[in-house]
């Protein structure tokens, strides 16, 4: 009866045993199961999405960029040049007048009778010399003819000059005193825009005064007033000589274009507190888009290097040994390679001197999640590049 309970002992034993191993099948069945549908979903791509771009070959305009100051040609403070009562004022603040146009009149009266007074007195004296020259005449005939003293005819060839000077000295009072009625209209020097009006109608000019009538400024054409490194100065004089430089005047945020004008002044001197040197360029400026006393930003067009290769500026990246990029191979991976770059950036495009080859494609954006050796694939940009304004180390 003893062997009973081993034997039931060891059935159940069994029994648990088979129970375990059919439990570990169906686990491990269940588990193949998984396996085989996640091998069934596709394994995702192990490329890195960044942007490229292939290296182009073009001409690039070498630009010097600085901050400029619209300045006009001529600016001329217009005086009344004699005393007297301003009688009429025949413009408006503000207004464009031409060059001769009658801008003011002060009371001319006195002038007229200064001007009467002085014809009267060369009257008189041409009489005298006419006189003068008719004695001449009677006392060298009856000279000629012993029956007159020749000392008669020296007395009045005498008197006879000093009459002709005195006929010039009284014209040339004659001058001055129509020139004197003259200023009393006041004119216009030069075309140009008038400031504030100084002097009101009915107010005591004087000639002396410096105070003036009204501050006429030239727009058309006007200069705009810069300065360049004196590294620049061999660039700028080689390229000058050949043609006139290009200067564009862009807004102070360089957003917007004002005007295209040609570098017209180069300072005979380097500023020797900057190591600068004063340039100006001249400008069409017939739809006033430039103003007298405007902050500008000027960009000089020093030369257009041909046929360069160009890549955009954010695939240039600044390592240990230099610049560098990042070449995308035919098997889509990424090798760095050294390039010499120059700091030229035109619309966001920048002078690759050596490195790479016109056709070669590199990473624009996105070098940060890449190294050497990684396959990368091509994306599109989410936003425009901006345009960044060119610089010329």
């Amino acid at each position: 009866m003893s062997s009973v309970p081993s034997i039931v002992t060891r059935k159940r034993l069994a029994f648990c045993i088979a129970a375990l191993a059919l439990a570990a099948v169906v686990a491990g069945s269940r588990y193949a199961g998984v396996g085989s549908a996640k091998a069934a979903v596709k394994a995702p791509d192990s490329a890195v999405p960044v942007q490229m771009q292939v290296a182009s070959q073009q001409d690039l305009p070498v630009w010097l960029d600085s901050v400029g100051n619209v300045q006009a040609l001529n600016t001329v403070n217009v005086r009344v040049r004699v005393d007297g009562e301003l009688q009429k004022i025949f413009f408006e603040e503000g207004q464009v007048v031409e060059k001769g146009s009658l801008l003011a009149q002060v009371d001319p009266r006195v002038y007229q009778a200064q001007v009467a007074q002085a014809q009267a007195l060369v009257a008189k004296d041409r009489a005298q010399f006419a006189d003068l020259k008719v004695n001449l005449d009677r006392a060298s005939k009856l000279a000629a003819a012993k029956a007159g003293p020749t000392q008669d005819v020296d007395t009045f060839r005498a008197q006879l000059a000093a009459q002709q000077a005195a006929i010039e000295a009284d014209q040339a009072a004659q001058d001055n005193a129509r020139l004197q009625l003259g200023f009393t209209q006041v004119t216009a020097p030069l075309t140009g825009r008038t400031g504030q009006r100084l002097l009101d109608v009915g107010s005591i000019a004087h000639g002396a005064e410096a105070t003036g009538l009204v501050t006429i400024t030239q727009m058309n054409p006007i200069s705009v007033a810069f300065a360049v490194s004196q590294d620049e100065l061999p660039d700028i004089f080689a390229n000058n000589a050949r043609q006139p430089l290009q200067v564009v005047a862009m807004s102070r945020d360089g957003s917007r274009k004002l005007a295209t004008g040609t570098l017209s002044f180069i300072d005979s001197q380097v500023i020797a507190a900057t190591g600068q040197i004063q340039l100006k360029a001249q400008f069409d400026n017939s739809a006033n888009q430039l103003w007298p006393g405007e902050l500008v930003s000027a960009r000089l067009l020093v030369q257009t290097r041909s046929n360069v290769t160009v890549v955009p500026a954010g695939a240039v990246q600044l390592g240990r040994n230099g610049n560098f990029v990042y070449v995308v191979g035919n098997d889509q991976t990424v090798q760095p390679r050294r390039v010499d770059a120059a700091t030229v950036v035109v619309d966001g495009q920048q002078w690759i001197r050596s490195g790479i080859q016109p056709g070669e494609t590199v990473v624009v954006q996105g070098q940060s999640r890449i190294a050497p050796g990684v396959k990368v694939k091509a994306v599109q940009a989410t936003s425009a590049p901006v345009a960044s304004s060119e610089v010329k180390g």
